[in-house]
């Protein structure tokens, strides 16, 4: 009787553990789960990891243009009617004051409270407003703009440290890699949208601008309203171009940003001298394929009067060969080798005009002063 009183407290006992210990390894499951699901979660995407690379370096620019008092004539029949004033939005005597006009835009610091932006951010404003993402706020001056490759430089009137962002290298990506454009649009702090490069070395011209001179990156990658003068950036965070434009009407959704490794140039000739030089011999570029060469052939489609071209005998229709030692293939050859042969030095320029080749020399001049010839 002892015996069996025994083994059934021994029974009881091992169906006991058994109850228990099971439920230990039932309970192991259900908690690896929930582990689980929050380390996907705290999962970062490149995404945002390039944003935080770069995000406390993109700054809101404000700026302020003081409007003063327009001047019309005495005997101005402009205003006899004041409801076709108001139908065609134009200003009533009453409110011919003088007043502020306000605008944004976004840069992004390089070097130690340097910023680089849009020129038509900053074009003609009296007084810019620089604000952080912590919220802070500082006056800055202009250290220089370039209207002509649309950029500008700003210096923070404040103490550091700043916070940087890290320049890529332009020349390295390819079409089909990650895009990402960040700014500041109405203010509204780290906007950020995603796509990816679509074309390199777009020229301005085919979109229909000619007073600028630039070659841009395309991309899908929305630019809003304000994100004017903001970095776009690789998947690693880098800059790799400024956001300058966005193509409206017809083909739009296409956006547009100055390669860094331009903008670099461009604003260090701003820091150190205040302007940029642009060589130029006074011609507009035609881009034709050539089903013989399988090529472009690159052809002079204009020559402004009195220019270095025109003095040198470069006509309309003339087919660019070859540039001192470089061979033309495209118009942005023929950009790059008078930009690198600089002013007031001539350059050997190899045409071709129907059947016959002729070598000329020409000496490129500024921008500036070809405008006042």
């Amino acid at each position: 009787m002892k015996r069996f009183f025994h083994d059934l407290l021994i029974i009881a006992s091992l169906i006991s553990v058994g109850i228990t210990y099971p439920a230990k390894i039932i309970s192991q499951p259900l908690s690896k789960p929930k582990n689980n699901t929050v380390d996907l979660y705290s999962t970062k995407s490149f995404i945002t990891k390039a944003v935080e690379r770069t995000g406390e370096a993109v700054v809101t620019i404000d700026t302020q243009r003081y409007v003063r008092k327009r001047k019309f004539p005495k005997n101005s029949q402009l205003f006899l009617d004041p409801y076709f004033e108001r139908f065609f939005g134009l200003d009533l005597p009453n409110d011919n004051r003088p007043r502020i006009e306000q605008s944004q835009g976004s840069g992004f610091i390089f070097a130690d409270g340097l910023i680089m932006t849009n020129a038509h951010v900053v074009n003609g404003s009296d007084k810019v407003i620089v604000g952080l993402t912590n919220g802070n706020k500082y006056e800055a001056k202009l250290i220089g703009q370039d209207s002509f490759t649309d950029l500008a430089v700003l210096k923070i009137e404040g103490k550091g440290p700043w916070p940087k962002a890290k320049l890529g290298n332009s020349a390295k990506i390819k079409v089909g890699d990650w895009a990402i454009a960040v700014g500041n649009p109405f203010g509204l702090e780290n906007t950020v949208t995603l796509g990816i490069i679509s074309n390199l070395n777009r020229n301005v011209t085919q979109l229909g601008i000619y007073d600028k001179k630039l070659e841009l990156i395309q991309t899908d990658a929305a630019i809003n309203p304000g994100n004017s003068g903001g970095p776009l950036l690789n998947s690693e965070g880098e800059v790799i171009g400024i956001n300058t434009l966005i193509r409206s009407g017809p083909g739009a959704g296409l956006s547009f940003a100055i390669p860094i490794n331009k903008a670099k140039e461009i604003a260090y000739q701003l820091i150190k001298n205040g302007k940029v030089i642009h060589p130029m011999i006074g011609i507009s570029l035609i881009e034709e394929s050539n089903s013989e060469r399988k090529n472009n052939v690159v052809k002079v489609g204009y020559v402004v009067p009195n220019s270095p071209a025109e003095k040198s005998g470069i006509m309309i229709e003339d087919v660019i060969i070859k540039i001192g030692n470089k061979d033309i293939e495209t118009a942005s050859d023929v950009i790059e080798q008078i930009s690198k042969n600089g002013i007031n030095k001539q350059v050997n320029i190899l045409l071709k005009r129907r059947n016959q080749f002729i070598k000329l020399k020409v000496m490129p001049i500024d921008i500036t002063n070809l405008e006042n010839n």
